[in-house]
């Protein structure tokens, strides 16, 4: 099972590369990305691709850092942190965002199930308010706003 673990960094590591052919292959033919926030889903190899490539276009410069590693039999979890600065277009479902030319710095989990040594699902959460709050797409409030 330790291999789940190492291949699910691995993953993570050649996004920095921008080596999506590596993480398409490593993804089953039924596999399944779900962003867990919007609901979308990519499906396949080909899925794979295209969410990896989704991520470098909006963020050109970005790489993450894995900071946790969890193991648990097919799943692992892999808490990360991406950063990178909003100089391309997002393509998302709800529309496409333009270039901010913003940095950021999101905390995301993924929990990605293995089966025959593919990924069979990956699940990404992030905190979607923090990133549009981050490009300055929404207002923010601070706390002396609410007392």
């Amino acid at each position: 099972m330790a291999e789940n673990a190492t291949l699910a960094r691995r993953i993570h590591e050649a996004w920095n590369e921008r080596n999506f052919d590596e993480i398409a292959e490593a993804t089953a033919a039924e596999g399944r990305i779900t962003i867990v926030g919007s609901g979308d889903t990519f499906e396949g190899p080909e899925g794979s691709r295209a969410y990896n490539t989704m991520w470098a276009q909006g963020f050109p410069d970005g790489q993450v850092t894995v900071d946790r590693v969890i193991e648990s039999g097919n799943y692992v979890v892999v808490e990360f942190t991406g950063r990178g600065t909003h100089t391309g277009t997002l393509a998302t479902s709800m529309g496409e965002i333009p270039a901010t030319g913003r940095s950021l710095t999101l905390q995301l989990c993924d929990v990605m199930e293995f089966k025959d040594g593919k990924v069979h699902s990956q699940k990404t959460y992030f905190d979607t308010g923090s990133m549009m709050a981050q490009l300055g797409l929404t207002s923010t409030q601070t706390a002396s706003q609410h007392q």
